[in-house]
């Protein structure tokens, strides 16, 4: 094979994609910016997306915690700096790994979960019924789910924050042998306030690149069952490529 061509139609792919991602995206705004959703849908999603995820997610943030704890637990013991075990494990947590961590986690539960429910919908003819009965997909299916998305994965990236540093306090106290007070000591005076509200933009950022992908994926399926099964592990890789170009993006211009 070529490798010239093969770089050329890996580029035509990428920019097929994303070209279909911004236009998605362009779409979605535009009928949100109506104001006629499908507000029901949208307490629909919201418990679906939100509810059902936070155990996954306080889980992962706990466990977050504590490998942060761990990872320090060696430095604190030999130098005593029982002061900065706080300071560490909340930087990294409030400011990279917990938005990381649980928008990879959300993206691979309800980012899939929707692209293979639009799939379905598109295969079996539904969403053309819609159009047959004069209701817009965008506003009765896309907006609920983009709205859903962005508003959960914020509150489950500050539920997650909060379940970190709990898992953190923990395993300093009984790990570490240091106070769960001499933690949260040094989390309070280290003024991690930029770092946690760096956190929540990641977060919201997140939701939104994983709603417009997973949604692009899903309307876009075709082939019936494969193409379903193509487009949800198409839309797991997309939307973790995406979690961290904008972890990037976000933390340059924070900084």
């Amino acid at each position: 094979m070529n490798p010239i061509a093969a770089v050329g139609r890996m580029f035509l792919s990428v920019s097929d994609t994303v070209g279909g991602i911004t236009l998605t995206l362009a779409r979605i705004l535009r009928a949100a910016s109506r104001l006629r959703f499908d507000r029901d849908e949208t307490w629909l999603n919201l418990y679906k997306v939100g509810v059902k995820s936070y155990p996954i997610v306080i889980m992962t943030a706990i466990f977050t915690g504590a490998i942060m704890v761990i990872q320090s637990g060696q430095y604190v013991k030999q130098t005593g700096a029982t002061g900065l075990l706080g300071w560490g494990a909340g930087y990294a947590v409030l400011a990279e790994v917990g938005p990381v961590l649980i928008g990879l986690m959300f993206s691979g539960r309800v980012g899939a979960n929707n692209t293979a429910e639009l799939g379905t919908m598109k295969v079996t003819e539904q969403i053309d019924a819609l159009r047959a009965l004069a209701i817009d997909p965008m506003q009765h299916l896309v907006v609920p789910r983009f709205l859903a998305m962005v508003v959960m994965l914020l509150l489950l990236t500050a539920l997650g924050d909060l379940f970190a540093l709990v898992g953190g306090a923990l395993t300093s106290q009984f790990i570490l042998d240091v106070d769960w007070r001499v933690f949260f000591n040094g989390v309070f005076n280290s003024q991690l306030l930029d770092e946690y509200l760096v956190g929540l933009t990641k977060g919201v950022t997140f939701g939104a690149s994983i709603s417009v992908v997973s949604c692009f994926y899903g309307l876009g399926v075709s082939g019936g069952a494969a193409g379903v099964g193509r487009a949800v592990n198409n839309c797991v890789v997309t939307s973790a490529i995406g979690i961290f170009v904008w972890d990037y993006i976000i933390t340059y211009l924070a900084n």
